[in-house]
C-alpha cells in the first residue's frame, strides 16, 4: 500500500520505520508512525491534528486528518 492512500497495516509500518532506521520492536503503531514523522522531518503529532493539520510535507497527513479516524487505525489509547 501506498503511504497516506488508506489504512495502513503494521507490517508497512515496521517497514517504513526500518528504512528510517527505527527499530520497530514492541512499539505501537502510533509510536512507530511518530518516529518515522519525527525522521521525516516533522512533527511526531499523528493521531492528534482534531481535523486540521498544517504539516503538509507528512505522508501520514491524509490518515490522520482524512474521513479516517483513531479507532479505524485501532489506535485508541496509543495517542
Amino acid at each position: 500500500m501506498e503511504k497516506g492512500s488508506g489504512k495502513m497495516k503494521m507490517n508497512e509500518v515496521k517497514v517504513m520505520a526500518r528504512e528510517h532506521g527505527i527499530n520497530p520492536v514492541r512499539k505501537s503503531k502510533a509510536g512507530l508512525i511518530r518516529e518515522i514523522q519525527l525522521a521525516e522531518g516533522n512533527f511526531d503529532c499523528f493521531g492528534t491534528a482534531n481535523g486540521f493539520c498544517d504539516q503538509r510535507g507528512c505522508c501520514f497527513r491524509s490518515l490522520c486528518v482524512g474521513k479516517q479516524s483513531i479507532e479505524t487505525f485501532g489506535l485508541e489509547g496509543h495517542c
